[in-house]
């Protein structure tokens, strides 16, 4: 599986309990598309949230978050790391 890293942009003030929330609904789901969420950080000054998967693919990546209520802006591949 590749890694993806995606982006959600307006989530400005987002709170610890809030980003808890969103990434547990996505987790309750990500077997159906064969996605695995590893981690989430959020800025909530800027309204920036970041997520890191392993997936199938991208698409596997946005239809999880569009069913769990939160599309993401981005979803970038992480082909090479460190």
């Amino acid at each position: 599986m590749a890694k993806f890293m995606d982006v959600h942009h307006g989530m400005t003030g987002v709170t610890g309990d809030q980003l808890r929330e969103a990434h547990e609904a996505d987790l309750e789901i990500q077997d159906q598309e064969g996605v695995v969420f590893e981690h989430t950080w959020a800025d909530p000054e800027s309204g920036t949230v970041y997520c890191l998967s392993e997936a199938p693919d991208a698409d596997a990546v946005q239809r999880i978050h569009d069913r769990a209520g939160h599309r993401a802006d981005e979803v970038h591949s992480v082909t090479l790391s460190i």
